[in-house]
């Protein structure tokens, strides 16, 4: 019965390397490499997050000098502020295996027992989007994060038996950018949940001249607190526009990053001074203009962009909140007296809103 049960056990283990490999595509494109390059690689490159960084550098030397798999992180914010690369240098700095997936990419119970029986000691197992795991699979997690052990149902019907796979101890990273959507048991199981905020501009100015330094740009100071102000908060932004700006810079002004250059390449780019592009002129416009300021529901708001609603809600929204740009209510979105401002229009009065707006 034993010898029967071990070859069962190896045979899916065998069967989670093939599944493994199906899920996992690693092919990169030049592109990737080179954002892959300007991402930090140690804590002590990290900028800013500082609270954050301090945590995670004490939690890692203390599992460290244990011999132990680090606690279980959650690491949740807006996209662009680092999840990935935070997860990465904690590996690094581990010094452990670090292998990584993402929720949509995990449908079935064999997609998880793929990854986490083919784990090394101690590995680094990081889930982007994990507020996409779809439910079933959160359950499947809990034992795994908390006793290493995963049940396996071998069989069908009345001969159908359990086997549990005993798993290596490992750290599992979650990133996500909605963490309400997880369930709170699957939060709970984290020892470690840390929200990233946005970066401040003189961080942001860190970022960006980094960067050029690995990209060989010639960036002089101003160019990078310029390129720092319009980067949302964000430097995965901050190093997109970067790469625009040397574009621009290259076939139009000698290939230096000054201030002029960077102001000339961002207005080229439509990117005004506080960061926002077209469409998030044309979202305040729309607001402000058509409907007087609001309240205009999502749905018609949508229809008068060409955009999807998914797409306003959760990309160009969070900024121009941020902002202080637009405000939701219950009847709808409503345009601020600075958005009123930033389009040099004159701010109506609010006793005449636009009803039939708020109506969708």
């Amino acid at each position: 019965m034993r010898f029967a049960l071990r070859v069962q056990r190896d045979r899916l283990r065998a069967d989670a390397m093939t599944e493994r490999e199906r899920i996992q595509t690693p092919y990169l494109t030049a592109e990737d490499e080179l954002d892959r390059s300007l991402r930090p690689r140690r804590l002590a490159e990290f900028v800013g997050q500082h609270a954050l960084c301090d945590q995670l550098s004490v939690a890692i030397d203390a599992a460290r000098a244990r011999g132990e798999a680090l606690d279980h992180v959650l690491l949740a914010g807006p996209p662009g502020l680092g999840k990935t690369s935070l997860a990465q240098i904690v590996a690094a700095e581990l010094e452990v295996p670090f292998v990584q997936t993402a929720g949509p990419a995990l449908e079935r119970k064999g997609d998880v027992a793929a990854f986490l029986t083919a784990l090394e000691p101690r590995s680094v197992f990081f889930v982007d989007e994990i507020h996409r795991l779809p439910r079933a699979l959160e359950e499947t997690l809990y034992p795994a994060m908390e006793d290493r052990r995963m049940p396996i149902t071998v069989g069908q019907g009345a001969g159908a038996r359990v086997l549990t796979l005993d798993l290596p101890p490992f750290s599992l990273i979650g990133a996500t950018t909605r963490a309400g959507l997880l369930t709170t048991p699957l939060r709970d199981r984290f020892g470690i949940q840390a929200r990233l905020e946005a970066y401040p501009p003189q961080d942001l100015a860190t970022i960006v001249e980094r960067a050029a330094g690995i990209l060989g740009i010639r960036l002089e100071d101003a160019g990078a607190v310029t390129i720092a102000a319009r980067s949302r908060g964000t430097p995965r932004v901050a190093n997109r526009l970067l790469k625009r700006v040397r574009d621009y810079a290259e076939v139009r002004m000698g290939g230096v990053v000054g201030q002029r250059a960077a102001e000339e390449a961002l207005e080229f780019l439509e990117v005004d001074a506080r960061g926002l592009d077209r469409l998030d002129r044309e979202i305040l416009r729309v607001i402000c203009a058509t409907f007087d300021g609001g309240p205009v529901g999502l749905s018609t708001l949508a229809v008068a962009v060409g955009e999807e609603q998914e797409t306003i809600e959760d990309v160009y929204e969070p900024y121009l909140l941020r902002e202080g740009l637009i405000k939701r209510t219950p009847r709808g979105r409503e345009a601020t007296p600075a958005a009123f401002a930033h389009l040099g229009l004159p701010a109506p009065q609010r006793g005449g809103q636009s009803a039939a707006a708020a109506l969708f």
